[in-house]
């Protein structure tokens, strides 16, 4: 898609296009492109990460004041873009997208020196305590509770138990922020909720790894056996948790521009398409062109929706659920394609993760190596993150009321 760029954004652009020739290495490149998960696996991530926090580039949505970048949307655009498309690694949001955005917004001044620098150099890796077996889609559920109880030489801590679950890299993570029931039965559901920020490394936490159908370990059951929380890890107000997970639930279905990435995982996906391959199955060509339609739709909503903050208008809850619910189904559409294009391929199976740091144990090239895995995997997107009859729920109650 065209956009006309002033002649600073194109200068902005050919500075992107020598930073990204210069330090995306081939083998971040590679890891990137093996991946089989909506997360990157840590070690690419967090060296990607820190390359781009030396270079101050490294939290485009942040203010200038807690270490953004200061660019305008048009060059947070061209950036969110051309990274995603040169295969650049996906960088963990939890931390860049969600906790920080958070702390900024609800943190004490300690908490946003302390967390808000950490979060920026990579020192801290997050994971996220919102599911738990019984509480998703209806969240405000959730049982797992911190008792507000005073130590033996006076300091009031909460003491946590229960669990979470589909917690996405906890075993790699050394922070975790969660919502936890601290009002009583007397108090609504929504309202008895509070938002902590836990030391992974605290007593009282067991991490149980569950393995998904696509053999990857992304997610875990994590325990809370009497786990302490000093007071000042608190965000916020006690019983204000509700009013921030939907602040920050905005960041996480919204907070970034997808059509890039989807673009380049269409551009791999097309690599499949040879002419032998299209003369087998005719359908599967007007199946590439109903996705790069997609994609398309999904470039020019993103761009409009950049043209309405640029006027100082908040997008809002609903086009953060429309974008979710979006690239979700693009992305499944591009696995589902390229499984079909796979063929026989498709029976083959890796079992070794990540994929980057083996030979192929099938003999497929790289380009057919993660699809299968990414195909399954994949299957989850439009439930984590709100499922996509949640995301409906929300825009047509927002458009239709």
């Amino acid at each position: 898609m065209n956009v006309t760029l002033t002649p600073e954004d194109q200068a902005f652009r050919a500075e992107l296009h020598t930073f990204l020739k210069t330090h995306l290495t081939p083998d971040l490149v590679r890891a990137s492109r093996l991946n089989t998960s909506v997360f990157s696996d840590p070690e690419p991530c967090l060296r990607w990460h820190k390359l781009l926090h030396e270079r101050g580039w490294v939290a485009p949505l942040w203010p200038v004041e807690y270490g953004g970048t200061g660019w305008s949307l048009t060059q947070r655009w061209i950036y969110e873009t051309e990274t995603a498309r040169a295969g650049a690694p996906a960088l963990s949001p939890l931390g860049l997208r969600m906790a920080g955005p958070v702390i900024m917004r609800f943190g004490t001044s300690e908490q946003k020196a302390h967390y808000l620098p950490r979060i920026l150099a990579g020192t801290d890796y997050w994971c996220q305590g919102y599911s738990e077996p019984g509480s998703g889609s209806d969240l405000a559920s959730l049982k797992t509770r911190a008792r507000r109880v005073r130590e033996a030489d006076g300091t009031e801590v909460y003491r946590v138990d229960g669990s979470k679950i589909w917690t996405t890299h906890a075993h790699h993570a050394n922070r975790m922020f969660a919502l936890v029931r601290t009002g009583d039965e007397t108090v609504k559901k929504h309202e008895g909720i509070s938002f902590l920020l836990i030391d992974m490394q605290t007593p009282g936490i067991t991490i149980r790894p569950i393995r998904s159908v696509s053999g990857d370990h992304e997610v875990n059951q994590v325990f809370f056996d009497d786990v302490r929380v000093p007071l000042e890890a608190r965000v916020g107000e006690e019983g204000q948790g509700w009013t921030i997970a939907k602040y920050l639930l905005e960041f996480e279905r919204g907070g970034a521009m997808s059509s890039g990435r989807l673009r380049g995982a269409y551009e791999r996906l097309t690599r499949l398409a040879d002419a032998d391959v299209i003369a087998a199955d005719p359908d599967a060509s007007l199946a590439l062109s109903q996705i790069e339609l997609d994609i398309d739709a999904l470039e020019a909503t993103e761009l409009r929706i950049l043209a309405t903050m640029t006027l100082g208008q908040n997008p809002g809850s609903t086009v953060s659920s429309m974008l979710k619910l979006r690239w979700s189904e693009i992305h499944q559409s591009i696995t589902r394609l390229g499984m079909r294009l796979l063929g026989a391929d498709a029976l083959a199976w890796e079992s070794m993760r990540p994929m980057d740091a083996h030979d192929s144990e099938a003999g497929l090239e790289d380009a057919a190596r993660p699809i299968v895995a990414q195909y399954l995997n994949a299957r989850a997107y439009t439930i984590f993150g709100g499922t996509s009859e949640i995301q409906r729920e929300i825009i047509a109650r927002e458009l239709l009321s």
